[in-house]
């Protein structure tokens, strides 16, 4: 029992689990690519779902995880531990771009989004947990990013069979973030910044400026609507 109470304490441990979670999903992930191409699923759609798919199952489940098992105690600064996953995550995604080896199945030719969300991804939990001491509210923008985005890029898949940026989207989105967004800025004491926050990013998520796509505009954004409520203090 001790031992295996020291291996969940452990948060080496599970940054490494989490690391290999994540990459074992994104690899798993060619078997629904092979399923839909080979019932007649043009590869550019199927590409575009399974990216969702990694999106939520992999950077939106292991978000939920990081409060529960980095927790400090005899391993200091908690915060440090997301920003080595999102750092890892971002390394091994963009060999295959610079290599010329892409992941068919999940990776595109010229499109280097998956990168700039493992990349936002650790780098908003480690500032954002700093800030508020709290992972709960550092997890929020990339919730956003995750299932927000996630589900964004499902509809409109479903409604036009491409990848491209409509209200319908948004709207799914919004449904996704504003009750994420308020109920875990409550554990901040700033709820409707929560909220506003969510808005914010299901809006920002229609544009993209060059190399700054959504997963960037998304968590900065919501990063900063967060931060202003840190300072002016709850709504209500």
């Amino acid at each position: 029992m001790n031992i295996l109470l020291a291996i969940y304490n452990n948060q080496i441990f599970w940054t490494v689990v989490l690391t290999v979670y994540a990459l074992a999903v994104t690899r798993l992930t060619e078997y629904p690519y092979r399923w839909m191409t080979a019932r007649g699923v043009e590869e550019s759609v199927a590409v575009y779902y399974d990216r969702k798919i990694v999106h939520m199952l992999a950077g939106g489940v292991v978000l939920f995880v990081v409060p529960f098992v980095f927790k400090g105690g005899n391993f200091p600064f908690p915060y440090i531990y997301p920003l080595i996953i999102g750092l890892v995550l971002s390394i091994f995604t963009l060999i295959p771009h610079l290599t010329g080896n892409l992941l068919e199945w999940v990776q595109v030719e010229k499109n280097k989004n998956e990168v700039h969300f493992c990349f936002m991804w650790g780098v908003t939990v480690f500032a954002l947990w700093i800030v508020f001491d709290n992972p709960w509210v550092a997890i929020i923008p990339p919730i956003f990013m995750a299932f927000g985005d996630g589900i964004t890029g499902v509809v409109r898949n479903l409604v036009y069979a491409r990848r491209t940026k409509s209200v319908v989207g948004n709207v799914f989105m919004l449904a996704v973030c504003a009750p994420a967004g308020f109920f875990l800025a409550r554990a901040g004491g700033i709820a409707f910044w929560g909220l506003i926050a969510a808005f914010v990013a299901s809006y920002v998520e229609r544009y993209e400026f060059g190399p700054i796509d959504d997963n960037v505009l998304i968590t900065v954004s919501s990063s900063l609507v967060l931060y202003v409520g840190h300072l002016i203090g709850p709504i209500a």
